[in-house]
């Protein structure tokens, strides 16, 4: 089969690798569509270090069962159209055995650690695909992934009518985080260089947008969201949080990063500063608000590109090219 192919930090190429066999436990997805995302490029530049090389990366996809293992758990089908938890939880450390798997001791994802879905086929867990209504497409199930994390990230903070909150950053997981905090009645202000993406943000009802952060007035805000992951950034967004306030720290940093908040300001003003790791137990939930129209996902549905220009894929990424990018390797098959 075709497939993307991370050879080594900063070498990616697009070859054949051998077609994978479903485990006794798993099933074969043909892939429909897979978006590219902060993570991705993390890994081809070698600043993931859980992963290994060669690698085919792609976490954020959905597809149509192929072959199903002989010990696969429900009634997975072959035709069945389903998006796909990259998780892979070991189930047996102290953090699996408390609930909290995306802390897991043993952590893995399709994608991230075993070869994953920018190919045309990938081999997963039967236990983590999710049944796609026939009303959402193959580009619209590969949000999926994403829209979980963002989910998981809405728990993490909190939410109650009528609250401020800033987020900065509106790419695919900004302006997903923005119509869930809109949905559960707080107002969001959306913060990003991108006057492109701000437009969408303004679209899907912004209360404010801000090209920069320096627009920004300290002290304003019940809670912002960094979606970032860079310390300027993360910096700005505690800063623009009023007294008991709360800071997500949601964007995906290089590990080395540092940032630098006033721990007398934390203490004094009962300030909360958390974080917001993938995906738990959320992406059903996911699934439900893409098939119910809950969240809008045509505004962030701007490019697919085929497989063989994955390197091109990745580039439109970098450039913030649209909001999210995605590779259908059988063209036929986006709004399937």
């Amino acid at each position: 089969m075709r497939a993307a192919i991370i050879n080594e930090p900063g070498s990616v190429s697009v070859g054949d690798r051998p077609a994978p066999a479903p485990a006794p436990d798993g099933v074969v997805v043909r892939v429909g569509a897979c978006g590219i995302c902060g993570t991705d490029l993390h890994i081809a530049d070698g600043e993931f270090p859980p992963s290994p090389y060669p690698l085919v990366p792609g976490h954020e996809f959905a597809g149509t069962v192929d072959s199903v293992g002989d010990r696969a758990p429900g009634d997975l089908r072959p035709g069945d159209r389903v998006a796909v938890d990259p998780s892979l939880f070991c189930g047996h450390c102290e953090y699996c055995r408390a609930g909290r798997g995306n802390l897991c001791a043993n952590w893995g994802a399709t994608g991230d650690t075993v070869d994953g879905a920018f190919a045309e086929y990938v081999a997963v867990p039967a236990a983590n695909c999710y049944r796609l209504p026939a009303s959402v497409s193959m580009r619209e199930g590969a949000l999926v992934e994403p829209l979980s994390c963002a989910v998981h990230g809405m728990r993490r903070i909190g939410v109650e009518a009528g609250e401020s909150f800033l987020v900065v950053g509106a790419g695919t997981m900004g302006l997903f985080l923005q119509q869930l905090l809109q949905n559960s009645g707080a107002h969001v202000t959306v913060v990003d260089r991108n006057r492109d993406r701000l437009s969408i943000a303004a679209d899907l009802g912004a209360a404010a947008t801000a090209a920069d952060t320096a627009e920004i007035t300290p002290g304003t805000y019940d809670a912002a969201v960094d979606v970032t992951g860079a310390p300027p950034a993360i910096e700005a967004a505690f800063d623009a949080v009023r007294k008991g306030g709360r800071l997500l720290v949601f964007g995906v940093a290089d590990e080395d990063s540092r940032i630098s908040l006033s721990p007398f300001r934390i203490y004094n003003e009962e300030i909360t500063v958390v974080g917001s790791m993938a995906v738990l137990h959320s992406f059903g939930a996911a699934v439900d608000l893409i098939a119910s129209g809950t969240v809008e996902t045509a505004p962030l549905l701007t490019d697919a590109v085929p497989l063989e220009k994955f390197p091109e894929a990745l580039a439109m990424m970098r450039a913030g090219t649209g909001v999210k990018v995605q590779v259908v390797p059988d063209p036929a098959d986006a709004d399937s």
